[in-house]
């Protein structure tokens, strides 16, 4: 985790402007007041949606809700590989066969 506004500094990012993120829920203070290395992409997305492609809030707030949700849908499959993996041989094969069917 990276300190404070140096951080954003070496990110090229308005310390003020991101704290009104913060204000706006796209990002995450810390308790101890740095920065981490998803803090910082997030960030540098979010000002690259705006100043490069021109997206104004509303579609900065669809496009985070976009990227949390497919987050945490990648982490749940994670989840559900790793339960799969775990089980005995014969119920991993039962459990693949029932999601291919699933996919039908």
């Amino acid at each position: 985790m990276e300190d404070g506004d140096d951080a954003l500094r070496r990110a090229r990012l308005d310390p003020a402007l991101v704290e009104a993120w913060v204000a706006e829920g796209w990002i995450l203070r810390r308790e101890e007041g740095g920065w981490t290395e998803l803090d910082l992409a997030r960030a540098c997305l979010i000002r690259d949606l705006r100043e490069d492609l021109g997206v104004n809030e509303a579609g900065i707030e669809v496009v985070l809700d976009l990227l949390d949700q497919l987050h945490g849908l990648r982490a749940a499959l994670r989840g559900l590989a790793g339960t799969v993996q775990g089980l005995p041989e014969p119920l991993r094969q039962e459990a693949l066969a029932a999601l291919r069917r699933g996919r039908g």
